[in-house]
């Protein structure tokens, strides 16, 4: 399955309707952290059974949904069950601890 471009617009939808776990990567480009994680989300994405969804968020083109979940440092990845955060990690991880939080 394909990364999900997370917005205001489609948030509800993509994460907080949503009746399987969705990984949302909080991000921006201007951050060397979150560009080493970006190609594990994305790959974590592409490798989606179905059983998962996979998001990001970036967090200057929507601040409003950064400072909702508190987001301070980035990159910020939460893991949404059931429309509520249920995990989250912040800074540059493993794809095994990254795909240990969708568990």
């Amino acid at each position: 399955m394909a990364v999900v471009t997370v917005t205001k617009d489609n948030f509800e939808t993509e994460v907080l309707k949503s009746d399987k776990p969705v990984l949302v990567d909080f991000w921006a480009s201007w951050c060397g952290p979150c560009r080493m994680v970006s190609p594990i989300v994305d790959e974590i994405g592409g490798e989606s059974d179905g059983s998962y969804m996979v998001g990001k968020i970036n967090v200057d083109e929507q601040p409003d949904l950064a400072a909702r979940y508190n987001v301070m440092s980035i990159p910020t990845l939460i893991v949404f069950k059931g429309g509520t955060p249920a995990k989250t990690s912040v800074g540059v991880h493993s794809k095994k601890d990254i795909l240990s939080m969708l568990g």
